[in-house]
């Protein structure tokens, strides 16, 4: 495994996307916790992405216009799904210790299908792993897979890190219900803005 692979992928986890929001909003509305949550479904939404990948069901949708379509407006329907829930679920600032532990389940069920209805996830990883397998790797579908896992676990460990910043900083912006709402708003405003990215995306 490559010094080039890991500062990638770094990269590539990093940079701000569905799961990062998502992640974001929780961590801020729900706690640390609740963020653990968000991060850990956000890294199984990548599993089917990554086994489409190595079996090679990612090239049906490349190669396949009406199956990235179907896919496609499947994730651009629930990122506006996402959009109006975040924008009108006040319970979200919902600071009671049961109403965090009741919600860890569907946090993890939303995070992973945010990632298994985008599919754009799969052609990254279609593009992305084989950059990195060697003409002369014995066995490329472990490869790949191992290759897969050391992302997966990447998307995890940086994804919690942002859960806890933005858990450090909720009992500050919790006081103040306006701000809340601003950043409600917005976070509602980037699942729309993503959305109609999707919907234009060929």
């Amino acid at each position: 495994m490559s010094i080039d692979f890991l500062l990638t992928s770094l990269v590539v986890v990093l940079l701000p996307g569905t799961g990062v929001i998502y992640t974001l909003a929780i961590g801020l509305s729900r706690g640390f916790r609740a963020g653990i949550a968000a991060a850990f479904g956000c890294t199984l939404g990548i599993i089917p992405a990554a086994l489409a990948s190595i079996v090679g069901l990612a090239a049906l949708l490349h190669t396949s216009a009406i199956a990235f379509q179907i896919l496609k407006y499947a994730g651009v329907a629930y990122l506006f799904y996402m959009a109006w829930k975040t924008l009108c679920d006040t319970d979200a600032v919902d600071l009671s210790e049961s109403a965090e532990k009741s919600g860890y389940r569907r946090i993890a069920i939303n995070a992973t299908l945010l990632n298994v209805l985008n599919p754009k996830l799969s052609l990254f990883f279609l593009a992305f792993l084989p950059q990195f397998l060697s003409p002369a790797a014995a066995d490329p579908a472990m490869t790949l897979a191992l290759l897969a896992s050391v992302f997966m676990a990447m998307t995890f460990l940086v994804f919690v890190l942002y859960g806890a910043l933005a858990a450090y900083a909720r009992d500050y912006v919790v006081r103040r219900p306006s701000t809340m709402q601003w950043f409600r708003r917005c976070f509602a405003g980037t699942f729309g803005f993503l959305g109609a990215k999707l919907a234009l995306s060929n």
